[in-house]
């Protein structure tokens, strides 16, 4: 046999096992990578889990402190009455080398949509530059969606029926602002060419609640709240800032709260209407952050005092509820998540044969709940948007 032969065929097979080991290292090291990218997700998750549990431990915690300020006050009225940090005031104590924080949201701070008229509407969408037509047909447009059999007033007459696909308007009002990419001239005016929702949507969010409640508490009114509802000029909301800020000519006397709306009327002037406004809270926008290190839980919560605001519940048909179906609903929206719990025995354990039940009494009415949930950046200036 030719020598130059052997040396080629065991020149090959050292290529060949070169070549083997070579891909067998790359598919070791993509394995090790994967699985350490699962080992991480895992550690995470298992973490966050355990985040979870301290997030609603605090988030109970809070409420627990919100209740008795509530009894206490005669309701609640604004973080200066001494709740803003409910976890100092109850000593509470996370889990060594984690931190928790509490934020509050007054969403009575906000316009009621449900309870919004076109005049509302319209003074809302004034107050961002709005021409008046535009501000008119904006709010006409917005009325014909939510009321039943509603007779437009301005040029827009929308044609739901005739398009590719063919929808109703509900008659009731928003259940989800994503509602507003259906409606015609709202659509144009609050969502960009692609569909994606602009500024002029995230100031309208922030705006405005989804909530059913009667009058926004003025100790948390927006600035377009005031100027929607109350008709208050830059001056006056300036005025009422300060009050409830502690700041400007206010400033030696600290945060203050108005404990009925006719009160605000010595500090905004004669002109406005307090009478469109309440002083008590009735949604509270709850966030709790956990944090351990780098992994962060968050948990936000929107609150109902008893007799407070409340979710549309309206459906776009007409339908007969009877007398022990709504009582059943009345129980069920006065309860956690929204769920009946029938009766509880007194000693938590169940019920026992001839033992007294209780009924389980929660402080608050929990109309939203969600977990890890971004939390949306202010809209920008009024200036930006025009």
């Amino acid at each position: 046999m030719d020598p130059s032969l052997s040396v080629s065929r065991r020149g090959s097979v050292l290529v060949i096992v070169m070549v083997t080991l070579l891909f067998a290292t790359f598919a070791l090291l993509a394995f090790m990578e994967k699985a350490s990218v699962d080992l991480l997700v895992e550690q995470r998750e298992a973490v966050s889990r355990r985040l979870r549990v301290e997030a609603y431990s605090a988030l109970e915690f809070t409420l627990g402190v919100l209740s008795e300020f509530r009894e206490f006050g005669n309701g609640l009225h604004s973080p200066a009455e001494g709740w803003g940090d409910p976890l100092t005031f109850a000593a509470y104590q996370p889990t060594e080398g984690r931190t928790v924080e509490v934020a509050f949201e007054d969403e009575s701070g906000k316009i009621s949509l449900p309870h919004a008229n076109a005049v509302v509407l319209s003074n809302l969408f004034r107050n961002w530059g709005m021409a008046q037509v535009d501000a008119d047909t904006l709010a006409d447009a917005m009325q014909g969606w939510m009321k039943q059999n509603h007779v437009y007033t301005t040029s827009v007459q929308p044609m739901y029926d005739a398009g590719a696909i063919p929808y109703e308007v509900p008659g009731r009002s928003l259940r989800s602002l994503q509602e507003l990419a259906a409606i015609e001239k709202v659509r144009e005016t609050f969502f960009d060419a692609d569909g994606r929702p602009n500024d002029w949507w995230k100031r309208f969010a922030d705006s405005v609640s989804l909530l059913d409640f009667a009058r926004p508490n003025i100790n948390g009114a927006k600035p377009d709240t005031l100027v929607a509802l109350g008709r208050f000029d830059a001056t006056q909301q300036r005025n009422l800032d300060e009050f409830l800020q502690g700041t400007g000519t206010f400033q030696a006397r600290g945060p203050q709260f108005f404990q009925n709306p006719t009160d605000a009327q010595r500090i905004a002037g004669p002109t406005g209407d307090t009478g469109a406004f309440a002083s008590i809270i009735s949604a509270l926008r709850i966030v709790v952050t956990v944090r351990d290190g780098k992994t962060a839980f968050k948990l936000m919560a929107i609150v109902a005092p008893p007799n407070g605001a409340t979710t549309v519940q309206a459906t776009a048909t007409k339908a007969q509820t009877s007398g022990a179906a709504a009582k059943t609903a009345a129980e069920r929206q006065a309860m956690p998540n929204g769920q009946s719990t029938g009766r509880l025995a007194a000693n938590g354990a169940g019920a026992r044969a001839g033992a007294p039940a209780a009924e389980l009494r929660y402080p608050f009415a929990l109309l939203e709940i969600r977990e890890n949930d971004e939390i949306p950046p202010p809209p920008p200036p009024p200036n930006k948007l025009i």
